[in-house]
């Protein structure tokens, strides 16, 4: 399925994405044809996961050159649009970089396409060299416990957490997967137990508060999870209840694993404090597929992410190598 099923698809004058809002009842794609589209599907959850973002928003630079052609500075408007879908995941700022590069030299579509397909593809690579590296950390049978989606459908193909988990399940050491639920859209519940499903790997799904209960009672060996953005120290951005998830786990002795390139390793934020956290619309928690669940009159607090502390975090696994008990010095070394 990782390999089959890819959620970004450039078919040479569209960029075509898997809508993610509406599986696992429906599998659709959205065809974006001009840069905005691109950064309103990235806004909207049709793509998401922070490596896909970036990925995707490299493509809509490639839909604006084609549109604007010379016109450097309708371009660059584009690129404001499209850095403005999503605060937290510095792929996305870290991939319009790279295209950005590009664009003040006035390189031209063509030499544009070449760049995102680049990206895209180099994402892919590192995801498999992550997976190996990851499963290398597991030593017998276990059991893994993930958050939200970190597979094929948050990347450019295999998935970090979920590339992580399908190479030590190839290997022979996963017993079994338990996926949050991951309110409020549900990432665990639609797109991880799917992906899971799809390739044949026992997977559990949970409510996120049976999580701790779960490591209490000794059924969990591992915390697998990606990230949208890693500080210098160390400290990780992932889906709100992912700190949560780490002080269980210390409490409980199960290890703690973070898997994402380097792309995701932000050098210019000293800590986690320094992550903007993007606060999403109250209908995403006062509802439920479409449906209204809270009383009328309740306000709503809906941050998208948390920052869970680099000394709650066994590894952190990226293409480059792993980085045991992370701080300042082993993230400069390694980013070096």
């Amino acid at each position: 399925m990782s390999d089959s099923v890819q959620a970004i698809r450039w078919d040479g004058e569209t960029l075509i994405l898997l809508d993610q809002r509406l599986l696992p009842a429906s599998v659709s794609y959205l065809t974006c044809r001009q840069a905005g589209e691109v950064a309103t599907a990235i806004h909207e959850m049709v793509v998401r996961g922070a490596p896909a973002i970036g990925i995707a928003a490299a493509w809509g630079v490639v839909l604006s050159a084609r549109r604007h052609a010379a016109d450097t500075a309708a371009i660059l408007d584009d690129m404001q649009t499209l850095a403005a879908a999503r605060p937290t995941a510095v792929n996305l700022f870290w991939a319009l970089a790279r295209m950005r590069s590009l664009v003040e030299t006035g390189a031209d579509a063509a030499r544009l396409e070449r760049e995102a397909r680049a990206i895209h593809e180099e994402d892919i690579a590192a995801n498999r060299r992550m997976g190996e590296l990851g499963a290398d950390l597991i030593e017998h049978p276990c059991r893994v416990l993930t958050h939200c989606n970190a597979g094929a459908l948050a990347t450019g193909g295999y998935g970090t957490a979920l590339g992580v988990i399908r190479s030590a399940h190839a290997r022979g050491l996963i017993d079994h997967v338990y996926a949050d639920e991951t309110r409020p859209w549900l990432q665990g519940a639609r797109l991880t137990a799917w992906e899971m499903v799809q390739e044949g790997i026992p997977v559990s799904l949970l409510a996120d508060g049976a999580a701790a209960h779960l490591m209490a009672r000794g059924l969990v060996d591992w915390v697998i999870v990606g990230s949208d953005r890693i500080a210098a120290n160390g400290d990780v951005a992932n889906k709100i209840g992912t700190y949560g998830l780490a002080i269980a786990a210390r409490h409980h002795g199960v290890r703690f694993m973070v898997v994402a390139p380097t792309s995701t390793i932000d050098m210019k934020l000293a800590d986690g404090s320094r992550i903007p956290v993007e606060d999403r619309d109250a209908d995403e928690l006062l509802g439920c597929a479409g449906q209204r669940v809270a009383a009328p009159g309740a306000g709503v607090w809906n941050p998208v992410f948390d920052i869970t502390p680099a000394s709650l975090v066994d590894a952190i696994v990226t293409e480059r190598g792993v980085v045991h008990k992370p701080d300042a010095a082993s993230l400069r070394a390694l980013m070096r």
